[in-house]
C-alpha cells in the first residue's frame, strides 16, 4: 500500500503557527506523510515577523532534488517565496521532477502586515509559477495585488477576479474571503467550468494565524490521498473551519495565536 506523501515548499515560522510548521501539522492531521523544502527562515511569533533570512536559490534547488528524487510525492504545496531567483528555482524544480499537482498559496503579506514577497518578485510569480499551478489560493489582498486592482468588495467582484486570475494560466482558482465582511466567510472556486461557493460562519477569534497556509496544505493533503481537486477543496475548507472554531481551546502566545490543527485529537 502506497503511503500518501505531500511536500511543502515554504518558509519556516519559528512561532510554529504558519509556514512549514503549519503545513506539516496539517499533512499529519490528514494522515499524509509530510516532507519539506525550506525557502526562508523567519524570526516570528504571535505578534509578527522581526527578521527574514532568505535561503539561497541553489540550496533550495538542492533540497528539491533531494526530496523529489527519492520520495513518491503525490502533491506539492507552495507558500512563501520571497525573491525572484527563488521563484525561478522552484519553477525549474517542478519541471525537472514532473510535478503538476501543485497548490500555490501566493503569500505576499503576513497577517501581521509584514511584507513577505519582494515587490520585484510579483511579476516573476505571475509569469513563472502561477501557470504551473493546479490551483492558486489567494486571499482578497493577494488577489488584488496580483491583478493591480482594489480588493474585491463583494462576491460578484470575487467571481470576476477569480476569472481574471484564471487567465494567468492555473487550472483553477480558490479566492478566499476571510478578509471580507459579513456573517459568512465565503470562498469562491472557479476552474473555467465549475464554480463553487464555499461559505462558512465567520468565527470571532484572534487565533487565526496560519489559516491560509493550513487551507492550501489541506488541499495538497487531499490531492496526495487521491481526491479530485473539488473534493480536496471542500474537505480542506471544512477542516480549516473546524480548526478556527477550536482555536480558542489553545493558549499560545499573547498575540494572534494559531488555529487548532489537531482539534479532532486534542
Amino acid at each position: 500500500m502506497r503511503t500518501p506523501i505531500a511536500v511543502t515548499i515554504a518558509g519556516s515560522d519559528s512561532g510554529g503557527g504558519a509556514g512549514i510548521q503549519a503545513d506539516l501539522k496539517t499533512f499529519a492531521a490528514f494522515g499524509v506523510y509530510g516532507a519539506s523544502v525550506i525557502t526562508a527562515l523567519t524570526a516570528q511569533n504571535t505578534h509578527g515577523v522581526t527578521a527574514i533570512h532568505d535561503v539561497p536559490a541553489e540550496f533550495i534547488a538542492a533540497q528539491i532534488d533531494a526530496v523529489f528524487s527519492d520520495l513518491n510525492v503525490g502533491a506539492v504545496k507552495i507558500g512563501m517565496l520571497s525573491q525572484p531567483a527563488v521563484i525561478a528555482a522552484v519553477a525549474a524544480g517542478l519541471d525537472r521532477h514532473g510535478q503538476t499537482d501543485v497548490v500555490l498559496d501566493p503569500v505576499m503579506v503576513a497577517a501581521s502586515g509584514d511584507r513577505l514577497l519582494a515587490p520585484d518578485a510579483v511579476d516573476v510569480l505571475r509569469r513563472e509559477l502561477i501557470p504551473r499551478a493546479l490551483v492558486v489560493t489567494p486571499n482578497l489582498p493577494e488577489a488584488a495585488a496580483l491583478l493591480d486592482v482594489a480588493p474585491a468588495a463583494d462576491e460578484s467582484e470575487m467571481r470576476e477576479q477569480a476569472e481574471r486570475l484564471l487567465a494567468f494560466g492555473p487550472r483553477a482558482v480558490l479566492l478566499k474571503g476571510g478578509h471580507g465582511e459579513g456573517a459568512e466567510s465565503v470562498d469562491i472556486f472557479f476552474d473555467g467550468a465549475v464554480e463553487l461557493r464555499l461559505p462558512a460562519p465567520r468565527i470571532a477569534t484572534r487565533n487565526n494565524h496560519g489559516t491560509g497556509c493550513t487551507l492550501s496544505s489541506a488541499i495538497a493533503a487531499g490531492l496526495a490521498k487521491g481526491l479530485h481537486l473539488v473534493e480536496a477543496v471542500a474537505e480542506a475548507k471544512a477542516y480549516v473551519t473546524m480548526a478556527i472554531s477550536a482555536a480558542d481551546r489553545l493558549s499560545i502566545g499573547s498575540g494572534h495565536g494559531p488555529v487548532h490543527h489537531f482539534h479532532a485529537w486534542w
